[in-house]
């Protein structure tokens, strides 16, 4: 009697590369377990022994991106500025940066509808990069509730990555880049900066 195949690691991996290539050629929409399995060269159920769910597979593959994306943070704020407001203004555009290079993977990123996943520990990723926000915006403005000022924060930085991805602030406003929105969505939620007042 032959012993049951043990599952490959390296093909666990793999699925995973693949997944988050095909979500950057291709959009979130496009990761099918049957479509990474084609193009990963294997059976459709192959995947089946690593990511019992599809959720499971999108969780691993998002992971990916917040991983990349806290390098970025890490990186931004390591030996740049130190005051909480250039340091909030390096992450922010860090993120901005991110959102505009990686439109796949930054929609998956933040759909916890699709995410929504406990036991796989998705949110050990992602919720530090929020606190180190949190405690960022805590120093800027003292005595604010620093989870809601990074929260409105967030979702302001969210929607100018996605309204600049369709075009639309650069209509609206005649913008070249972001950086000018950036300023003023900083300004909104943390106040004018000392110097420029």
């Amino acid at each position: 009697m032959s012993e049951p195949e043990k599952p490959d690691p390296g093909l666990r991996t793999r699925l995973v590369d693949v997944g988050v290539d095909l979500v950057a050629l291709e959009g979130a929409g496009a990761l099918t377990l049957r479509e990474i399995a084609r193009r990963a060269g294997v059976s459709h159920g192959a995947p089946r022994r690593y990511f019992p769910t599809h959720v499971e597979l999108l969780s691993a593959i998002a992971r990916r991106g917040f991983t990349e994306l806290g390098v970025r943070v890490t990186s931004a704020l390591d030996g740049g500025p130190r005051g909480p407001r250039a340091q909030l203004t390096e992450l922010a555009r860090s993120y901005l940066e991110f959102a505009l290079d990686n439109r796949g993977m930054y929609e998956l990123m933040f759909r916890h509808d699709l995410l929504e996943s406990g036991h796989l520990r998705l949110r050990d990723t992602s919720l530090p990069l929020f606190r180190v926000l949190v405690d960022l915006v805590g120093r800027a403005r003292p005595g604010a509730d620093a989870r809601a000022v990074a929260g409105a924060l967030w979702a302001n930085l969210h929607g100018i990555a996605q309204l600049w991805r369709w075009g639309s602030l650069q209509l609206a406003t005649g913008a070249e880049d972001f950086v000018p929105l950036l300023r003023t969505a900083l300004d909104a939620h943390l106040g004018p900066e000392e110097n420029a007042r």
